[in-house]
């Protein structure tokens, strides 16, 4: 039996605006970039009537049972875009969770996307958006992972061959809560990316954004404004900024060597703390 495996890349928000609310859900727009840090999703057609899911890794614990990856066969069972077929999956998690990152998001996409360039399932792209929308609303951004500008609209627009940073990734020893983070939000942003284009990307326009849930998640969770501080003053980061709704704050460098010397004097101070180094796709 072919064991297929497909890497389920990490999602990181340079910039973050809500700028509304539509149906008790929250309108953003976001300039958004994949780095290297994946998790790693093994695929296998599996004996039986039911699909078999298992997770592993660093990050594996306490995964809901209603998860990304189950809503996601649900819903194509209940379609029955599969034809019957029944899978066999095990999600390796190194990214780790309540982060910003989208690792749930990220496998259901990915999962979904190996379907669709295998040929398991055929489908045009209104209903993989329709799909992708029942799950989250972030998860169509990973169907095809490379630096994209999402606006208000709803409309997406994917950006090649844009420069690319090296990242130092820190999560305290605390997740924030999506639901808490985004219920402190008192006021809308004016939308600024609906004309989306390549400029958006460059480093002058994005020191001028900002992620607007930075300043409720650092109101809720105090240390993670300090932890911020700390970051700016790590090797001179073009910038440091949270991702999603945190708690995982990130510090983008143009060198890969002044990246590396920062976690080294950040796991001195911090050494409880998780913290990766990450290159942008």
């Amino acid at each position: 039996m072919k064991i297929y495996k497909a890497k389920s890349f990490a999602k990181i928000n340079l910039v973050l605006h809500v700028t509304g609310k539509l149906n008790k859900l929250h309108k953003i727009e976001s300039i958004v970039k994949f780095i290297q840090l994946h998790d790693l999703i093994t695929i296998k057609r599996a004996k039986g009537n039911k699909h078999k899911i298992s997770f592993n890794g660093s990050f594996s614990k306490n995964i809901k049972k209603n998860n990304t990856v189950d809503n996601l066969f649900k819903i194509l069972d209940d379609k029955n875009l599969l034809n019957n077929k029944k899978f066999q999956i095990n999600v390796k998690k190194n990214i780790p969770q309540e982060a910003g990152l989208g690792g749930g998001s990220m496998n259901a996409a990915t999962i979904l996307n190996f379907f669709i360039k295998k040929n398991f399932i055929k489908i045009s792209q209104k209903k993989i958006l329709k799909i992708t929308n029942l799950i989250g609303s972030d998860v169509i951004l990973g169907i095809n992972p490379t630096s994209t500008i999402l606006s208000s609209n709803g409309a997406i627009k994917r950006f090649l061959k844009c420069s690319n940073f090296y990242t130092l990734l820190v999560r305290p020893n605390f997740g924030c809560s999506t639901k808490k983070i985004y219920s402190g939000v008192k006021k809308f942003s004016k939308p600024v990316l609906n004309n989306p284009n390549k400029n958006m990307l460059n480093l002058r326009l994005l020191l001028k954004y900002e992620n607007a849930l930075e300043k409720i998640a650092f109101s809720k969770y105090q240390n993670l404004e300090k932890l911020k501080l700390f970051l700016e003053k790590l090797n001179q980061p073009l910038f440091v900024r949270m991702t999603g709704s945190g708690s995982v704050l990130v510090a983008y460098y143009q060198r890969k060597r002044d990246c590396e010397l920062a976690k080294v004097k950040f796991k001195r101070k911090f050494r409880n703390y998780w913290c990766n180094t990450s290159k942008t796709i």
